[in-house]
């Protein structure tokens, strides 16, 4: 799997995003940043898209920031020159495939049904958008699909929500969720971006669901409130919550990590006696 998509992967969602000026650029991509979220999909749907790209990867090279609904070699070109890390199509159009795996880009094309992805495949890649996810089958028709193709992975996006994204990120398939549910519109219009990042921080505390098991006294504020000395903070993801928590400051002490097989199952904050344990 591309580092980026790795990348991607431990982010857990990808906020896909259509802009309509690009003034809104820079204060939307600071905001995702400061909710968690240092990811985003700028589609090209709108005449605004490229130079949001350029502006979002310029003022932010820490975020991860992609093209979406990219339809032709042209406008993967014009993406990936405006800083653009990654391209996602809402299908699989063999020419903007082509194109950016000679030019060295990842890609996520759009696959809803076998032959698409016999299609992916045949190109070397394994991992696949997902669309339209909820119309398509949802999380049962991915792994309807995973069945025959154990080597690919998905990336869906259509319909996911702060109600359904656990119900696929918990299938070890899924790399990652895109959504629209934390970009509203209104508030973007308003130029309330203090609202976008407080959506954005209640989406990723949705999907790594923090739950403390044990406490005594102590502190490990502001992530986890006030509890700290032999805590215990069960999530979700285990590796998406040290990658959300590392950027902001939090450190592991690897020499602690109890692993099930492959699978990390806990792991201490260094210098404390919190531990992060799987659920």
């Amino acid at each position: 799997m591309n580092d980026i998509i790795k990348q991607i992967g431990l982010i857990g969602i990808v906020p896909v995003i259509a802009l309509d000026r690009t003034e809104d650029a820079q204060p939307l991509a600071g905001a995702l940043i400061e909710g968690g979220l240092p990811c985003a999909e700028v589609t090209f749907r709108t005449a605004a898209a490229e130079e949001s790209i350029r502006i979002m990867a310029e003022k932010y090279p820490e975020l991860l920031v992609g093209a979406g609904t990219v339809l032709t070699p042209e406008q993967a070109d014009r993406a990936v020159a405006a800083g653009a890390k990654f391209i996602v199509s809402p299908g699989l159009n063999p020419k903007v495939v082509a194109h950016c795996i000679e030019i060295g880009i990842p890609v996520v094309p759009g696959c809803a049904t076998p032959s698409d992805i016999e299609t992916a495949l045949g190109f070397g890649l394994d991992v696949v958008k997902f669309f339209p996810a909820e119309p398509s089958g949802g999380i049962a028709m991915i792994k309807a699909l995973a069945g025959p193709y154990v080597n690919v992975r998905f990336m869906p996006t259509g319909g996911i929500n702060a109600k359904n994204v656990t119900s696929y990120l918990d299938y070890e398939k899924i790399v990652a969720c895109g959504g629209t549910w934390m970009i509203d519109k209104a508030m973007i219009k308003a130029g309330d971006f203090a609202g976008i990042a407080r959506l954005t921080r209640e989406a990723v505390n949705a999907m790594l669901g923090f739950r403390v098991r044990s406490s005594a006294s102590g502190a490990l504020s502001p992530f986890f409130g006030n509890e700290g000395r032999g805590t215990v903070i069960e999530t979700n993801y285990i590796d998406r919550a040290m990658d959300h928590l590392g950027r902001r400051g939090v450190k592991f002490d690897d020499s602690t990590a109890i692993y099930d097989g492959k699978k990390l199952i806990s792991i201490k904050v260094s210098g404390t006696d919190v531990t992060l344990a799987a659920k």
